[in-house]
């Protein structure tokens, strides 16, 4: 298994399919990443099609040990942000 493209990577890549410069596509990169995260921050989810969704989840207050000591410890309650993979995008990947 080869390593993931870089950030930079994916932009030339991206900027060579186009004919878009490298500059363009980041910017446009930055763009969707901006909004996406500007979305699931208030409404609570982006979906990005063919890709999946970010979803902002409330998870309640739990307990829990702590592994050093085996302390019984309380987890609190808080939020916290889950990227859900579409249907398509397994099927497209594991085949």
């Amino acid at each position: 298994m080869r390593k993931p493209m870089t950030k930079a990577q994916l932009v030339a890549y991206l900027a060579e399919k186009t004919g878009m410069s490298k500059k363009q596509v980041g910017e446009f990169w930055e763009l969707i990443v901006m909004t996406a995260y500007k979305e699931a921050k208030e409404a609570g989810q982006c979906v990005l099609p063919g890709l999946g969704k970010l979803v902002k989840q409330d998870r309640k207050a739990r307990q829990g040990r702590n592994p050093k000591t085996g302390e019984a410890i309380t987890i609190p309650a808080r939020t916290v942000v889950k990227f859900r993979v579409a249907g398509a995008a397994k099927t497209s990947i594991l085949g």
